[in-house]
Parts: C-alpha cells; structure tokens; sequence
C-alpha cells in the first residue's frame, strides 16, 4: 500500500484474550514468510489434512457468538454441535467441490481459504496486497498472520459471506451499500501453518471494525469412524 504503513490492531477484550494470541510463536519455519508464502499456504490447505477437529465462533463488533464444534472428515462428511455436546447437524456434500457447509459459505472459506490465494484472472495479479507477514500463535499452534487489503481481483467463495469486506464485492452480491459506510483500510488473516486454514479474518477499522472468526483447532488427521457421521433418527439415515 503505498505511501503508508499499516500497524498492528492491539484490541484486547474481555471474551478474548487477544494479547496472548498475538505473542510471537517459536521458530516454526526456517525463513521469515511473505506474501508469495501466505498465498501457497492458503491454496495448498485441501492437500494438508483429511480430518479436523476444531471450535468455531464469530465476533460482530465486540459480541462474539457462542462456539460450535466441528468434526470434518474429507471429501463429504461433517457433524456439528453446540458447546455443551448437542448434536447441532451432520451434513453429507455427496460430489460438492468443497467442504461440507454448516449456515454458510464462509464456514467453507475459512477451512479452504482459496480466496486468499488466487484471483479472478492472473492477468489482475493476486487478489491480496500483503504486508507484515509474521509467525504467530493461535490457541497454542503455529500460524502465519499478515495485514491484507482486497484488490478487484478479490473473488470470495460466497459474495454474501466473504471472508475480507470489500465495496466491489458487496456492490457486485447486492447491488448498492448503505450510505456511509466505511470498508477497511486492511484486515489482519491468520493461516495455521500445519493445514492452511484461515483461523482469523478480522475488519480492523470502518464500519466493520472488530468482525472476525476464531476457529481452534484441537486435532489433525485423527480417525473419525462412520459412527460419529450418523443422522439421528429425525434427520434421516446416512447413506
């Protein structure tokens, strides 16, 4: 971006102990990552694992949702509950070319945030500016973050549920914005470095400032047996 220099957001909440998320992470790679490595992350996350386990929650402003946890076992199979362990939703994406989806797409770009590594045309360039990319740590594990600014090649999974705002975006999926409203100068993204995911995408000013996702990964790559993919009787049997 030139002619500026983008610092760090250092919000702290009550809900979220932002700080300690943000304490640099031991040497997890060999060399200082960059944009060119932030993007091969991002699109190389549907060949880094098969199955996840994890906690989802989203923040609008400064109110966070209440978490969900996910088992996801690839290609098709996806069970959801709430955080005292009731079953939520077992989804079955039988030939979808992504994984399954829970509510919205952008369950489906955080875990395989392709949107944050190419664009609409390699003749527009990447869709990301990058600045300050760095290793960190997210709920205990390695991750890379950086400071991200959409361009016109930015192309979202889902226009309705993107994971970076931007006016383009939201004037192609809606056709007009709310008078005044302010788009991010830059968002801060965080990929966990073992399996790519986007486990936080946060509007850091304007009239989204504060929204983001925390996705905690728990485990990678463990056995999740047919059992565990099973529809209660109500939902219907799993075929």
């Amino acid at each position: 971006m030139p002619g500026r220099t983008l610092v760090l957001c250092p919000r702290c909440g009550p809900e979220h102990d932002y700080s300690q998320d943000r304490c640099p992470a031991g040497a997890h790679t060999a060399h200082v990552p960059d944009a060119d490595d932030l993007r091969a992350l991002a699109r190389s996350s549907p060949d880094r694992w098969t199955t996840l386990r994890f906690t989802e929650r989203r923040r609008h402003g400064t109110t966070w949702s209440g978490p969900v946890r996910g088992w996801l076992r690839r290609p098709d199979l996806l069970r959801v509950e709430d955080a005292d362990g009731r079953l939520l939703e077992v989804v079955r994406e039988v030939g979808a070319d992504h994984d399954p989806m829970w509510q919205d797409y952008r369950w489906v770009a955080e875990l395989r945030p392709l949107e944050l590594a190419d664009g609409l045309d390699d003749e527009l360039g990447p869709p990301l500016v990058v600045e300050a990319v760095r290793e960190v740590e997210h709920a205990g594990r390695a991750a890379w973050e950086a400071l991200v600014v959409p361009t016109d090649a930015y192309e979202p999974r889902c226009g309705c549920c993107p994971l970076l705002r931007s006016r383009r975006v939201d004037e192609l999926e809606w056709g007009s914005v709310p008078e005044g409203t302010e788009y991010p100068s830059a968002s801060l993204v965080r990929l966990d470095l073992q399996t790519g995911v986007c486990v936080w995408a946060e509007a850091l000013d304007g009239t989204f400032a504060g929204d983001t996702h925390d996705l905690r990964i728990e485990a990678v790559d463990e056995p999740m047996t047919d059992d565990l993919f099973r529809r209660p009787r109500r939902q219907g049997a799993l075929g």
